[in-house]
Formats: C-alpha cells, sequence, structure tokens
C-alpha cells in the first residue's frame, strides 16, 4: 500500500505551445529546464535577479522573456505551469505554496514533496516519446533507465513514425483495421521499410511503402534479414550499441565458437542459438554450409544475428558471407565490432601505435606464415611498425623464423595474450627470440594473439587490467653477449 506522500501520478503528455511557463531561477538547473521546455516550443519567462550566460544567451536571441527581480506572487498570473529551480529552499517552497493557491501545476527541482507535476527522464525518436517517472524520488533510477532505452530505441525510428505519420491517411483507407492493420504496421518495423532508413536510405523506404500499399501481397513476403554482427573481443562490455539491439531483435543467432555466454546471455531470451564456429584441427562447419543456412533461415521469415568474434570484416570472413547473401537476394547489415587486435592491445596496455615507436601498422594472419610469398615479411620487420598477428599461436616458429631472417631483431619486445579482455586474460612479455620457447613453456592456448614491436615495452608502464603481466626471462645468450662472449646463434 502506498505511503501519503506516495501519491501516484497521472502520466500525461502536454501541448505546451499555446500556455505560458514560468521558471524561477536563473542559474544552471534552470538552464537545463529551459532548454527541455523550449524542446516543447513552450512559451518561457524566466524570473530572477540574475541570469546565467546560456540564458541571458537566450533572452537575446528573443527565445525567452526574463523577469529581472525577486520573486513575487504576481509572476504566476495566466501561467500554465511553473518550476521552481533557485538554489532557496524557501523561495521554492513560497513559489510552490503560491501555485498551488491558483491551482497551478507546480515542479519544484527534486523536492517532489512540494510538487503536483514531476518531469520526466525523456527518450525522445522523433514523435515517439518516451517518459520515465519514478513520482520524483529516484531521478537516479529515471536517468539510468533512460540511458538503457538509449541504447535500446534505433535513432532511425524516428524517421519511421515520421514516414507513418505522412502515410497515415493511405495506410487507414487502404489497409483494413484489426489483425491486418496491426500485422501491417509489425511489417513496418521489422521489415525492409526500417531496414532502409537504419542503412540511411529514406527514398528507398519511402517507395518500398508506397509499393507495399499498392499491392497487398508485399508485406505478406516472408523474407527475413542478415544481421553480420561484430561480437568485440570477449567482454560484454565492449559490444556497440548497435550489436546489442541485433542480439534483442534476433530470432536466431548463428555464432562463433569463442563468442562466450555472457555475450550470447544479452541476446532476446527466446532467441534461438546456434553454434557454428571452426576451431583448428578440429570439428566444424564449413563456410558453405554456413552460408546456406544463413539464407535458409532468412528465406522462412527470421531475423538472424551472424555473430563473430572481434569485427566480422577484420580475418572474420564477414565480406564472403555478405557477398553470399546479397547474390541470394537477401537483405543483411554489417554491424563492425571492436576488432581481437584494437580490444586486446588496450586491455593489456599496449599502443598499438606510438610517436616514439611507431608510425605504422599492420594486422596479419599467421595462418600464411610457412608459405613462401604469403605474407611480406621484409615490411613486417620494419623496426618503425607494430605488427599484430592474428592465429600465430600455431606458427609461432615460423612468425619467428621469418620476422628474424628478413630483418627484424630477436630483442624485440613481444607480448603474447591470452584470452585478452576476459577475466582470465594472460599477458607474456618477452623477446622475438623467445616466441616458439614462450608458447611452449606458458602452455598458450587459442584465443591468442602476438604483438611484435617496441610498443610493447610502454605497457611495463601503463598495464592496467587483469592479472600482471608475466615477464619471460632474459635468455642466457643475453648474458653471453653482454659479457663479449659469442652469441650462439638460434637453431631452426
Amino acid at each position: 500500500m502506498l505511503a501519503p506522500q506516495e501519491t501516484p501520478y497521472f502520466p500525461v503528455f502536454v501541448d505546451l505551445r499555446q500556455g505560458s511557463v514560468l521558471v524561477v531561477g536563473g542559474g544552471a538547473v534552470a538552464s537545463r529546464k529551459v532548454d527541455a521546455l523550449l524542446a516543447a516550443d513552450a512559451r518561457i519567462t524566466v524570473g530572477s535577479p540574475e541570469l546565467c550566460d546560456h540564458l541571458q544567451s537566450l533572452q537575446l536571441a528573443g527565445r525567452i522573456r526574463w523577469i529581472r527581480g525577486q520573486y513575487e506572487p504576481t509572476w504566476l498570473r495566466h501561467r500554465g505551469l511553473v518550476i521552481a529551480a533557485t538554489d532557496d529552499r524557501e523561495v521554492n517552497a513560497r513559489v510552490a505554496a503560491d501555485a498551488r493557491a491558483q491551482s497551478v501545476w507546480v515542479n519544484v527541482v527534486d523536492e517532489p514533496e512540494v510538487s503536483n507535476v514531476i518531469l520526466p527522464a525523456v527518450v525522445r525518436r522523433g514523435p515517439l516519446t518516451v517518459a520515465i517517472g519514478t513520482q520524483g524520488f529516484a531521478p537516479s533510477l529515471s536517468r539510468r533507465l533512460r540511458e538503457e532505452l538509449e541504447k535500446l530505441l534505433s535513432p532511425s525510428l524516428g524517421g519511421l513514425l515520421e514516414l507513418a505519420a505522412r502515410y497515415r491517411a493511405r495506410i487507414k483507407s487502404i489497409v483494413p483495421l484489426g489483425k491486418e492493420r496491426r500485422d501491417f504496421y509489425d511489417w513496418l518495423l521489422d521489415g525492409p521499410v526500417f531496414a532502409a532508413l537504419r542503412a540511411e536510405r529514406t527514398q528507398q523506404a519511402e517507395q518500398l511503402l508506397q509499393q507495399a500499399l499498392s499491392d497487398p501481397t508485399v508485406p505478406q513476403q516472408t523474407d527475413g534479414e542478415v544481421l553480420i554482427v561484430g561480437a568485440g573481443p570477449g567482454d560484454p562490455d565492449l559490444l556497440t550499441v548497435r550489436a546489442l539491439r541485433a542480439l534483442q531483435r534476433a530470432d536466431v543467432i548463428l555464432h562463433d565458437r569463442l563468442i562466450g555466454p555472457d555475450v550470447l546471455g544479452l541476446a532476446r531470451r527466446d532467441a534461438e542459438t546456434i553454434a557454428v564456429g571452426k576451431e583448428g584441427g578440429g570439428v566444424s562447419v564449413s563456410q558453405e554450409s554456413i552460408n546456406e543456412r544463413l539464407v535458409s533461415l532468412a528465406r522462412a521469415g527470421k531475423r538472424v544475428v551472424r555473430l563473430k568474434g572481434g569485427d566480422p570484416f577484420v580475418f572474420g570472413r564477414g565480406g564472403e558471407e555478405a557477398e553470399y547473401l546479397a547474390a541470394q537476394g537477401i537483405r543483411f547489415e554489417i554491424v563492425p565490432g571492436i576488432s581481437a587486435a584494437l580490444g586486446c592491445a588496450a586491455y593489456a596496455g599496449v599502443p598499438l601505435t606510438h610517436r616514439d615507436h611507431a608510425q605504422a601498422l599492420e594486422f596479419v594472419t599467421a595462418h600464411g606464415a610457412q608459405q613462401d610469398g604469403a605474407l611480406d615479411w621484409p615490411s613486417l620487420a620494419q623496426a618503425n611498425k607494430t605488427a599484430v598477428f592474428y592465429m600465430a599461436i600455431q606458427k609461432a616458429q615460423e612468425t619467428k623464423r621469418n620476422l628474424i631472417a628478413a630483418g627484424r631483431a630477436s630483442s624485440t619486445p613481444i607480448a603474447i595474450i591470452e584470452n585478452g579482455t576476459m577475466a582470465e586474460q594472460r599477458v607474456i612479455r618477452a623477446t622475438l627470440g623467445q616466441l616458439a620457447d614462450a608458447v611452449r613453456q606458458y602452455r598458450v592456448q587459442s584465443p591468442a594473439l602476438v604483438i611484435v614491436g617496441e610498443v610493447v615495452a610502454v605497457s611495463e608502464r601503463i598495464s592496467w587490467f587483469g592479472q600482471a603481466p608475466i615477464q619471460m626471462p632474459a635468455p642466457l645468450a643475453t648474458a653471453a653477449e653482454a659479457a663479449s662472449a659469442e652469441v650462439p646463434s638460434y637453431s631452426y
């Protein structure tokens, strides 16, 4: 049962364009309230002895009227709404009491107990307005909920609503009331019109809507869509807002082997999840099979997310899948993600570029390490370059040998990052000459990548995440070299 001070508020949207609103106060708090009211085209009068710089600029531009002086009850005449936003609680209380006595709606900032109007947290997408209220008792919670909704509601929703509003009369005249009209609006939200708007193709979106209104069979077509989504390097907090939206709209998710349960746990609860990961030397699903499954699911009317670790266009075969979908006439979108190289390097404290150490950066996959001509080793061996090797653990010996043969010093710092960005992240620092030994000695397992370059030394000062990095001891050859002894050559 509600306590007396918890009287429930009736939610309502008010047109303030014809109403006069008074804001008592001229500081930063009042300024924020004025900006919100201006967004509603309210006619605003500000009463205060002084105005902050922002309110002064609005007054000089003619966007607000200013009554200069101390608060007087006469200010309340003919007002539809009053907001008390001074830093004097006694003045705020007087404004509230006078407003109530004159049957004027009043809001006192951060004092719901003397207000009869609460200003909610608001999310806007064009004509769509979502208001969140806690009866004034937990504004921080309202703010947090607003932040969550900002992530979930696509900015393109505003364009969809504006388009639907322009065609509302035609929709009402053509589409029968009831289930058919509900299905039509569902098609607008789930089908190609909204997809075109998300892709910033507004003319195409309108043409699709016009086609649907001229041909009633169009909204009955069942083809779905595929979103090729980058899941980032592992930490679910590194998902992009758009990736999160895609997961929460998906009917089916085809995911790589390395996508963790924390990321999949952010998906819609009733979404079907299908593992299609490939693992070297183990059981895997062929790329051809994955392509065919994506098409089959989309043609069955499903919203499909193809979820890939890192970024789908960085060693993720996202381009191949997109080409196949395009050839089959399947609607698709690409949602980029934080690549494994960028995420793991950041969490290991390794700046991939640095004015003092590296002016170039190259991402390579070590699958071609044994193939002559597959990689440009002289380029990778340049001293002013950072080289990031994906899938290098099985090719550690070949990678080391080819880089040193191409001129990279065996003493070049390297970092091996295992399970990067995850709670179990492990970073091993060594030298290029120790690469294969480090992989073997510390039993490094996939997923792991290798960073080669002088920038690795910087991480000794800015390592910040997870367990302290492992520093592999300097090889005995270094001590012998320091003593001017003959340095034995590496055998491969």
